[in-house]
């Protein structure tokens, strides 16, 4: 029998120094004695999506130290904590301890989105800080993205940064994202293509399908590696309406009187 949790609700307090699930605005508190399940059928049940595992993700206590594990058998989250920038990719089967205090954890299953965020008590970690060098070659896996590549991204992304609570998020198509630009679509997808062949050609995986083709998934890929990797945040969506407002006078422009 699956033991029930129940949410205390949007903006109800949690008992201080224990972990919790943060969904949709509601907090799953979690008793270090009891595993915590999140997918299609769980503790956390977040969607009915038929791509998603019926138990894809387990939180568990052990020795004091809360763990996070992927049960699942082809889907992938991309867990991140912003604050130390820190960023990794959790695949199936494998499990990494939460050592951050506040974690981010976002998962794509079909074409939909999903984020939530843990709260664990966990030891103090403290940022890595960057050494300065006069000289030498660029990192090489660091995305360096033109302003237009960097919209592209965003307004894919748009539904998920913009929503005050987290929560599952449709991808809109490129005919939708592109007309929300005011860009042709042909340049939309030029520029989706490029994005998705740099990302590909620093090891993001997803971005192609075998034999070199680019994979029919690839929008949901790209937008759970960029928020996941904080290459786009909310602070980023002024950049739509300012650039559908250029295009439309643009347009007003070039219109015959």
């Amino acid at each position: 029998m699956v033991p029930e949790y129940e949410p205390t609700g949007s903006g109800t307090s949690v008992p201080p120094g224990m972990t919790y699930v943060d969904y949709c605005g509601e907090r799953f508190p979690l008793p270090g004695d009891r595993r915590f399940t999140i997918g299609r059928e769980a503790d956390l049940s977040v969607d009915d999506n038929p791509y998603l595992h019926r138990r894809f993700l387990l939180l568990h206590n052990e020795n004091g130290l809360w763990w996070l594990t992927n049960l699942g058998s082809h889907l992938s989250a991309s867990v991140s904590a912003g604050d130390v920038g820190f960023s990794a990719t959790l695949g199936p089967g494998a499990r990494m301890p939460l050592v951050f205090g506040e974690t981010t954890v976002v998962f794509t299953a079909g074409p939909t989105t999903y984020e939530l965020i843990v709260y664990a008590t966990a030891p103090q970690v403290r940022p890595v800080t960057e050494q300065s060098f006069a000289v030498g070659r660029t990192t090489e896996g660091v995305p360096m993205l033109t302003e237009s590549q960097k919209l592209l991204i965003v307004v894919l992304a748009e539904e998920i940064l913009r929503r005050e609570g987290t929560g599952a998020s449709a991808i809109p198509s490129s005919a939708k994202a592109a007309a929300r630009l005011g860009w042709p679509l042909t340049k939309f997808n030029r520029k989706l293509d490029n994005v998705c062949d740099k990302l590909d050609q620093l090891g993001v995986s997803g971005m192609r399908a075998g034999g070199g083709k680019l994979a029919s998934n690839r929008r949901a890929r790209l937008i759970e590696y960029a928020i996941s990797s904080r290459i786009v945040t909310r602070d980023d969506l002024p950049l739509i309406d300012e650039e559908a407002a250029r295009n439309a006078a643009s347009s007003r422009r070039s219109q015959p009187r």
